[in-house]
């Protein structure tokens, strides 16, 4: 069926907590391919729960980027395109279908818009005339050369910095810069899990409850006596930044889960205002209800990447 197929890809992607996994391990299995994580925090080791990696899910179906690194590591976007690229030529390349599965929209968006970036090395200078200014310093510093299309670049002082570390190099080796220029795949195709407001938050709830009763504090505990700094996890954001300062005891355990609960809604709705910026973009998501029965669901796609798969 793989030859008959009008797509060089399929992504799979939408919202925390709609079940993207299981619909990406249904077409694997339908169309003899295997997933690719499009998740910033899946790759690393160790940090399982609060990443809802859910490994079981894929049974017998072959996955990559998941557990690629130690916790504690500050994977980029750099290393994740190269690591993209690696792992899409082996599979196609085995007649493997390549399913990109995850809800981290700069990942997907560069993948699939054909950014590529060369590797920037750390500029110590630069770094140390940086430091100790704020966070609004530096992102007044950051808007003056570069457009700011969303958050990620100065959501910490260390995320501003290095973003203005990269686009100074840009600015002092203008023919590598140029690798960033968009250079879209074809035949891709953009399935999105559609789930409504109401389900997504009753699931969220469900989903967190259900983590923290399966040891999810347990988890940063351990990842911290191994180890792991507690400014490197709290790094990561959402359960790990909460999880851990309840840990380290600069919040109660209600506080804690309170405002995780919210962070986590507020990050879905980022997620959604993401895909519908991508919309924009040009790009066309096949949004397909979280709800739908699962051979419907598989029954869909198959009739959109083989009649007009083309995104």
């Amino acid at each position: 069926m793989l030859k008959d197929l009008r797509t060089k890809l399929l992504v799979v992607t939408g919202p925390t907590a709609s079940g993207k996994t299981a619909r990406a391990v249904d077409l694997a299995r339908h169309f003899d391919g295997e997933i690719i994580s499009a998740d910033s925090r899946q790759i690393y080791r160790g940090m399982d729960l609060g990443t809802g990696k859910d490994l079981d899910e894929y049974g017998t179906v072959p996955y990559h980027l998941i557990d690629i690194c130690p916790a504690g590591y500050r994977y980029n976007l750099y290393e994740y395109l190269r690591d993209f690229d690696a792992v899409y030529d082996d599979i196609k390349g085995r007649g493997k279908l390549p399913i990109m599965c995850g809800g981290t929209g700069l990942y997907v968006e560069s993948v699939i818009s054909g950014v590529r970036l060369p590797e920037v090395p750390e500029n110590r200078e630069l770094r140390e005339s940086l430091a100790g200014k704020s966070l609004d310093e530096l992102t007044t510093i950051l808007s003056k050369i570069k457009v700011l299309h969303n958050t990620t670049d100065v959501d910490s002082c260390k995320r501003a910095i290095r973003a203005i570390e990269i686009q100074h190099y840009y600015r002092e080796h203008p023919d590598e810069a140029v690798l960033t220029e968009p250079h879209p795949m074809s035949d891709v195709t953009i399935i999105g899990v559609d789930i409504d407001r109401d389900s997504r938050r009753k699931r969220i709830s469900a989903r967190l409850k259900a983590r923290l009763d399966s040891g999810m504090v347990d988890e940063v505990r351990r990842l911290i006596e191994q180890g792991v700094a507690s400014d490197d996890l709290i790094y990561y954001g959402l359960e790990y930044k909460y999880l851990t300062r309840y840990v380290v005891g600069d919040m109660s355990y209600d506080d804690m889960v309170r405002e995780l609960e919210i962070a986590i809604h507020q990050f879905a709705k980022r997620q959604m205002t993401w895909f519908r910026g991508m919309e924009r973009r040009g790009y066309h998501i096949h949004w397909l209800p979280w709800d739908m029965p699962d051979v419907d669901f598989v029954e869909s796609i198959e009739k959109i990447i083989c009649n007009n798969g083309q995104s």
